[in-house]
């Protein structure tokens, strides 16, 4: 099956340097909410609501937010382990045609699960404890049908020495509970890898590591995205991270996308008021400076059957009269490959 590389080959050749590997279209989920002894639905939960992005062959992507936004129900979303209510996800194939990866039957998504993976936040939670090293990385060859036995040591020994656990042969056969935090998380970043996927998406993967194992698993994921042509969906909620790890944001706030750009672009002239808030809140590495006044207050509001006007209305220091009159604002091109929504900032550059 051909990867990233051939897809970008054939990108090329049909006189585009870009090609999107994945479209995301008018994406939506929703919670029921029960209360009582009966269980009675009462509302529901809107934790993505109308959500539209592009993901490029080999490029990553930062979703990032608050805790509650909707970028975790996104990516599992994203990796077919929710199933959307409304919406589009599309993964282009081989050929340059695209699936709805919603109808895929069984053999389509033994397919697609070879070319999206995921790797989750917590190494403690997604990995067996009863399983080894070595069954932990090789279970997905076996589901495959892929080689043999030695076919399977050579191939888990080799992306066991690329993501740093080395010598192999010491760690094939331990259990979890003999691993570090960081070599947890770089087995999960070896098991999500080797199928070679051309899509993974990572939920905030170093956000429970400690400050120096972080920044050896970001540097190691970033260069295993170069080597083998991997695109990421990153989710975190740490703009250090998306910095470093990504070519584009998205920033998400109460299950709606409200600006997407270059990294750079954003971080350093964020257009939304939330952006220009999340900035805000970084704080600075110099004690004898004042620290940041931040231009918002209080927390995300309640994502249960919100009103349609704007989501972030209730805090934005900047709201007028059509924040709170029209349905929330659309994302709208403001120059430069940036999406904003919001109204202040589509009247300011018209």
């Amino acid at each position: 099956m051909p990867g990233a590389a051939q897809l970008s080959i054939q990108a090329e050749c049909t006189g585009s340097a870009e090609m999107a590997l994945l479209r995301v279209q008018g994406l939506r989920k929703r919670f029921p909410v029960t209360s009582g002894v009966l269980r009675r639905r009462t509302g529901h939960i809107h934790a993505v609501d109308g959500v539209d992005f592009e993901i490029e062959v080999g490029e990553s992507l930062g979703l990032v937010g608050e805790s509650g936004c909707g970028k975790s129900t996104t990516g599992r979303m994203l990796a077919c382990l929710d199933e959307p209510d409304e919406g589009r996800i599309l993964l282009t194939e081989d050929d340059g045609s695209e699936v709805d990866i919603a109808q895929l039957d069984t053999r389509g998504m033994t397919r697609f699960r070879r070319r999206v993976q995921m790797i989750f936040q917590d190494p403690y939670e997604s990995i067996n404890p009863r399983r080894t090293v070595f069954e932990t990385i090789s279970e997905s060859l076996g589901i495959h049908r892929m080689g043999g036995l030695r076919y399977r040591e050579e191939r888990v020994s080799q992306m066991l020495a690329r993501v740093g656990l080395t010598p192999p042969e010491s760690f094939m056969l331990r259990y979890p509970h003999e691993l570090s935090g960081g070599q947890r998380q770089r087995v999960a970043v070896a098991r999500a890898l080797i199928l070679q996927p051309q899509f993974v998406v990572a939920d905030e993967p170093t956000s429970m590591l400690d400050m120096s194992i972080r920044a050896s698993i970001m540097e190691l994921m970033s260069g295993l995205a170069r080597e083998l042509g991997v695109a990421y969906l990153y989710i975190t909620h740490d703009l250090a991270v998306a910095r470093y790890m990504c070519d584009r944001i998205a920033v998400m706030y109460l299950g709606k996308i409200v600006e997407t750009g270059r990294t750079e672009q954003i971080l350093s002239d964020p257009a939304h008021p939330y952006t220009q808030a999340l900035l805000s809140a970084v704080p600075i590495p110099d004690p004898s400076l004042p620290p940041p006044e931040l231009r918002i207050t209080g927390g995300v509001d309640k994502a249960i059957d919100p009103p349609p006007r704007c989501r972030f209305l209730d805090r934005c220091p900047q709201a007028v009269d059509i924040c709170s009159t029209a349905d929330h604002p659309p994302l709208q091109d403001t120059g430069g490959g940036r999406l904003v929504a919001c109204y202040l900032t589509t009247d300011r550059e018209g």
